[in-house]
């Protein structure tokens, strides 16, 4: 069957493997929902244990570090065991970090608390490093970039549930208004390692097909020279360029999300002040009312829910236009959105913050798609790379943090805009780097 005739989960053998991509899916949404709670604990540990911006980053640091050193290792077991162990493996790691945060608590120290942190981490990279790429295997490579995108979306349904839970285990307070975060912080992680426990018995017993990409440039894995032959590819090179950077502007962005909105949103009126608004609020300057890290971090959910729009959204356009278009139109979009918060106009800056959830959406899976784009079976050695390039979310937020501290929250958002630059330059430049006619889209370049 020609490919043009092919629904978007049906293989050259006529098979149709959305099951197996709904499964798959359910992966995406699991560590969104752990990045979630991360991205607001941010504040917590600020609070709690009086850090600055900062040395509260070191929790995206131990977060992220986390996929650096795993990726090569689960692109290695995803290469010799196929996907379903990478999968499950990564599943048990993460019900190991989960767990952890019992005693994690009882110990009460920073470091505890990171340790679990790099350990979720390290598990959530074998199943991005493996899922990623698989999704784009599971149909037809022109709506590569478009499955990769939907599935992303359980992603984002993830990450609208992780800073609610956050909010309610991190940031709850007794009968007496004292902080009762420090004690129930475990609460969610352990639910997660319940959860991953379950999903690795299903994934265990489901159909898993070991799929492999098409080698649009004739080098077989196999072939002399093929493990340094991914680099001599420029559409891949600047990928990995392009993740870190995209990587390290989202997480600055989430993380510092509560910090943006505590201290550079305007004052509101204490009208505001009931029903359930009256936990979302706290006393400003002037007998006005300003917004408390619940409060904030419950708004999280609906930046989240601007993300998850982005997502869908851009799933059905990159059916319809090609991917490194409008990879570079959101990018060029996302400059002019951090601007304007950098220019502190008030609530339209505000509104701002929350426009370049959606317009950030569609970045990580579709330079993840462009990158791998027409490398074959050597794609899971390069989703490894793309994967490692996730360690810009560890570096950069320290920056923004720093900046943040001496100027404000404000003009640290000069940081994700020199990011966002890059990652545009890189969509509309992919054609000339990857020196391929096609697509990984439901449409041709014109």
């Amino acid at each position: 069957m020609d490919n043009q005739k092919k629904g978007m989960f049906q293989l050259a053998d006529g098979r149709n493997v959305v099951v197996t991509f709904v499964l798959v899916s359910s992966l995406f949404l699991l560590w969104g929902f752990c990045n979630g709670m991360i991205d607001v604990m941010d504040k917590h540990f600020q609070t709690e244990l009086k850090l600055t911006l900062a040395q509260s980053a070191w929790v995206q640091f131990a977060h992220y570090l986390g996929y650096f050193l795993m990726a090569l290792p689960a692109g290695w077991l995803a290469t010799k065991l196929g996907y379903k162990a990478g999968i499950i493996t990564g599943l048990l790691m993460v019900a190991v970090g989960g767990f952890w945060f019992i005693p994690a608590t009882k110990i009460a120290a920073f470091w505890a608390f990171l340790v679990g942190v790099s350990v979720i981490a390290a598990g959530l990279t074998f199943l991005e490093t493996i899922a990623n790429p698989y999704t784009t295997v599971l149909g037809p490579p022109r709506y590569a970039a478009s499955r990769i995108n939907l599935a992303q979306s359980c992603n984002g349904i993830g990450w609208i549930g992780g800073p609610i839970a956050g909010a309610a285990f991190f940031y709850g307070k007794d009968s007496s208004g004292a902080s009762t975060g420090s004690a129930t912080l475990w609460i969610p992680y352990a639910a997660v390692g319940l959860l991953v426990l379950v999903l690795a018995v299903v994934f265990l017993f489901a159909p898993i097909p070991d799929l492999k990409a098409e080698d649009e440039y004739g080098q077989e894995e196999s072939a002399p020279g093929a493990a340094r032959s991914i680099w001599a590819h420029p559409h891949f090179v600047m990928a990995v360029a392009a993740q870190f950077l995209y990587v390290a502007a989202q997480a600055g962005i989430f993380s510092f999300f509560i910090n943006y909105i505590t201290t550079q949103a305007p004052p509101l009126p204490a009208s505001l002040a009931s029903g359930f608004l009256k936990s979302w609020l706290e006393p400003g300057s002037g007998g006005s009312l300003v917004l408390s890290d619940k409060g904030a971090a419950n708004l999280a959910s609906l930046g989240f829910f601007c993300f998850l729009a982005g997502r869908f959204s851009g799933s059905a356009i990159l059916r319809r236009f090609a991917a490194h278009n409008v990879l570079g139109l959101y990018g060029l979009i996302n400059v002019v959105i951090c601007l304007l918060v950098v220019a502190k106009l008030g609530w339209i800056s505000v509104a701002c913050v929350f426009l370049s959830y959606f317009f950030m959406s569609i970045m990580f899976p579709t330079i993840f798609a462009l990158g791998i784009h027409g490398l074959g079976p050597r794609s899971r050695k390069a989703s490894s790379f793309i994967v490692m390039a996730i360690m810009g979310g560890a570096i950069l937020p320290k920056l923004m943090g720093h900046v943040g501290d001496l100027y404000g929250m404000s003009r640290a958002f000069a940081v994700p805009l020199g990011c966002f630059a890059f990652v545009s330059v890189y969509g509309y430049a992919w054609p000339s780097l990857s020196r391929s006619g096609r697509l990984p889209s439901g449409a041709r370049s014109g």
